[in-house]
């Protein structure tokens, strides 16, 4: 029988999250992860189902709220006709906009809201790794579209929130690796070769600021570098970053093992048991990419980041290396 001390402590009450943009593959996981560890989660989206953009109830879930996280945003796996870069800047943006209305008029703001934001904020880099306090930043659409959009999330004062922008690389376990593996399956799996091709405007800037012009192209002969992360190191450093609160401004969710695009397809054969991959020069990378309704940027850009302030803080990845990790992700996925 249980003492009448025992029955008088009350149960602990769940912490509250608030997810936004939960329902990407990303978003998705991170619902699932925050749950599993005992978190009470809220989501938010267009269809909410808890609250969506245009109604009251996000205050009143921000409201209270012990962590906010912050996904949303139109997919950059699109062809960036000018309706789909308005957009992509737009979801980021706007969403961002309403969540720091929300925490600025909470009598009791989250302590900690992360929002997500990219990795190709910095330049193309064959010269040396980028990390978040001697990183160059970018020019062009996808660096404005981070620009503006973590200048929507640091802007104005918070005091009693901690703000973290997660720069992620691109995340394997989800539609970049699927999309990857099926290439090499395809016999294409060769090393992507940057080169001329014609000067269109997709990739000029956008927002206040606008940077950059057309489309540049770099002879790189296949060694531009590949930033990476798998999402279980996503998931980790959520966590990681939630309960280290010396970390605030933006980080680099990146494995510490970039790879060149050689590296990157030879890796991939492997994994999908391909054995030859064409090489794809740019002026036939394009027109594949446009039948695919796509962007060869994904290919091409030399993303060269490092986890500089994850691995100062104590940081380990569970996936450090890209063999394992797309051996993972890519037949995890398929299973």
């Amino acid at each position: 029988m249980r003492s009448e001390s025992t029955m008088m402590v009350p149960s602990p009450t769940p912490r509250r999250a608030v997810v936004a943009g939960w329902s990407g593959f990303i978003g998705r996981a991170v619902v699932e992860d925050l749950t599993h560890r005992g978190y009470d989660v809220a989501r938010v989206g267009r269809d909410g189902p808890d609250a969506r953009w245009s109604d009251g109830a996000l205050a009143r879930l921000v409201d209270g709220a012990d962590l906010l996280v912050n996904m949303a945003g139109k997919s950059v796996g699109c062809r960036y006709t000018d309706a789909h870069r308005d957009e992509i800047l737009r979801s980021r943006i706007a969403t961002t906009r309403a969540l720091h209305d929300a925490v600025s008029g909470a009598a009791r703001p989250p302590r900690l809201w992360l929002n997500a934001s990219t990795a190709t904020i910095y330049r193309y880099a064959l010269d040396r790794p980028q990390t978040e306090d001697d990183g160059d930043l970018g020019t062009g659409f996808s660096v404005d579209v981070a620009r503006g959009w973590e200048d929507a999330f640091f802007g104005g004062d918070l005091p009693g929130t901690r703000r973290v922008a997660l720069r992620m690389a691109i995340v394997l376990g989800g539609p970049a690796s699927d999309q990857l593996a099926q290439v090499a399956r395809l016999g294409v799996g060769g090393p992507q070769l940057d080169g001329w091709w014609f000067g269109h405007r997709r990739y000029r800037g956008i927002g206040e600021h606008p940077t950059g012009g057309p489309a540049p192209a770099h002879r790189s002969r296949g060694r531009q570098m590949f930033s990476w992360v798998h999402l279980d190191d996503v998931l980790r450093a959520v966590r990681f970053v939630d309960d280290d609160a010396s970390l605030a401004g933006p980080v680099n969710v990146a494995a510490p093992h970039p790879v060149d695009n050689r590296t990157l397809m030879a890796e991939l054969r492997r994994t999908v048991g391909a054995p030859f991959g064409l090489p794809a020069p740019r002026w036939l990378l394009e027109p594949a990419l446009w039948a695919l309704r796509n962007e060869s940027e994904l290919l091409l850009k030399s993303r060269w980041v490092l986890p500089g302030r994850l691995a100062r803080a104590g940081f380990t990845f569970a996936w450090p290396d890209l063999g394992p990790a797309l051996d993972d992700a890519v037949h995890h996925r398929a299973r």
